[in-house]
């Protein structure tokens, strides 16, 4: 297995919330950096990707799927996954899709660039710049455990990042899972 960059902080921060055996999808994946780490931990992945090499890159050790999320079809229709998780990646039409992946419980990780990086580099058009507040608002519906927005250094860059879950219901007789986790 090739050396990979570490993973995001936040995302194995709130990634550690998973329970074991969890279904994790990586859209965008890329060289599978998250998805290795979910991986380590016997989480079941699942990579998108456009980039053939990406594909081949995690296709002995997770489902990996070939597909240009942003001219063809959504490749997972119908499914569902405990975590959805997307970093240094944004196509607007695409977050409603990503909402309805999350199976009931299921915990979105979101982390990429954010209006104020074009002062640092690429990518600096807004179309690949979250607004201020706009994971906020593309999350309204799920309870939101972790947000962030603003300057990360090292490489210095914009960044918004959300840890939300869509909220499950108690069979009735039963009490509802817990409304807060762990710190």
């Amino acid at each position: 297995m090739s050396t990979l960059p570490p993973p995001s902080p936040w995302i194995t921060h709130w990634g550690a919330l998973l329970p074991a055996g969890a279904s994790v999808l990586d859209v965008a994946c890329g060289s599978g950096r998250h998805l290795r780490w979910f991986y380590e931990r016997n989480h079941t992945v699942t990579g998108v990707d456009k980039a053939q090499a990406a594909i081949n890159s995690i296709a002995q050790w997770a489902e990996a799927i070939e597909a240009d999320l942003e001219a063809g079809p959504w490749p997972l229709a119908g499914r569902q996954f405990d975590c959805v998780l997307v970093t240094n990646y944004l196509w607007r039409p695409l977050l409603p899709t990503l909402i309805a992946s999350l199976a009931p419980g299921g915990l979105l990780l979101y982390e990429t660039f954010a209006q104020g990086n074009e002062a640092f580099g690429r990518p600096a058009r807004p179309e690949f710049l979250l607004r201020p507040g706009e994971l906020l608002q593309a999350c309204a519906g799920l309870r939101v455990h972790g947000y962030e927005e603003g300057f990360l250094a090292a490489p210095a860059r914009c960044v918004q990042r959300i840890a939300a879950r869509r909220e499950t219901t108690a069979p009735e007789g039963t009490a509802p899972a817990p409304a807060c986790y762990r710190l």
